[in-house]
């Protein structure tokens, strides 16, 4: 099995071990393994949550994408990791965010945001109007969930 695999497959029985525990104490949790993050610790890291195009492709779903380079943001060319972007795949008709893909340093953390947006099925639009910190890569997020109307602040 490979790191990737290993780790996921960790992530999801971790997951799995608290759900039982939960429903020994009587409480009903409930586990969305599209929610469940994959994270390729590589330089640049690699790290996705959701439907790939591929997937969607194949189900017939109809979607569109905003994707935003690493190497448009000042911090990460401040700390000299412009390697990258992020892509967000949002549902055509509804904007529900259905998938993200990052390839970027600090990938394993910035794809907490993107689990939570799937997770509450948050739109494309509602990352774009969070403020994010600036200077900081999380950035890259709102600039790639605005790009999936074309509305881009930064180029």
């Amino acid at each position: 099995m490979s790191c990737v695999a290993r780790c996921a497959h960790t992530r999801r029985k971790t997951k799995e071990g608290v759900l039982v525990a939960e429903i020994i104490d009587g409480q009903k949790p409930h586990i969305d393994y599209n929610c469940i993050p994959w994270v390729i610790y590589t330089h640049p890291e690699i790290a996705w949550v959701g439907q790939t195009e591929q997937a969607l492709k194949a189900e017939g779903r109809e979607f569109k994408t905003g994707q935003f380079l690493m190497l448009a943001n000042g911090r990460a060319m401040g700390i000299g990791e412009t390697d990258g972007f992020i892509k967000v795949i949002a549902d055509a008709r509804t904007d529900e965010i259905l998938g993200v893909h990052i390839i970027s340093a600090n990938a394993s953390d910035l794809i907490a945001e993107a689990v939570v947006a799937i997770e509450f099925k948050a739109a494309s639009e509602d990352i774009g109007r969070i403020c994010h910190p600036h200077p900081s890569l999380s950035e890259v997020m709102r600039e790639a969930a605005l790009a999936v109307d074309k509305r881009t602040l930064n180029i």
